[in-house]
């Protein structure tokens, strides 16, 4: 686990000289949402994350996508082993910034 984030780290650290801190904040921010999908039991609409993508990423930012992933990936590793109660606290977050957004009802 340590190996894997001191990867990421350094990953991260190399991406954030090539794009800008905006592109990273976004991802991050998608990512968690995207990346919990599963393990909280949740149906993104799919329409309301296109939306989402327009209104916040430019269209010129070519490095969004595989930042997306990464932090998508990344937010799905993290959370296999958490307790109960850090689920349900991270889920409950989870759940009401997808409803602002209108991913879920």
């Amino acid at each position: 686990m340590r190996y894997i984030l001191m990867v990421l780290v350094s990953v991260f650290g190399a991406m954030a000289q090539a794009q800008s801190m905006e592109t990273i904040r976004l991802a991050d921010d998608l990512g968690t949402i995207l990346g919990s999908e599963k393990v909280c039991n949740l149906t993104y609409n799919q329409d309301a994350i296109a939306f989402w993508i327009d209104i916040k990423v430019p269209p010129e930012d070519m490095t969004f996508a595989s930042t997306l992933s990464m932090m998508t990936e990344g937010t799905a590793f993290r959370l296999q082993d958490v307790s109960e109660s850090t689920r349900t606290a991270h889920c409950r977050s989870v759940e009401r910034t997808a409803k602002h957004y209108g991913f879920i009802e």
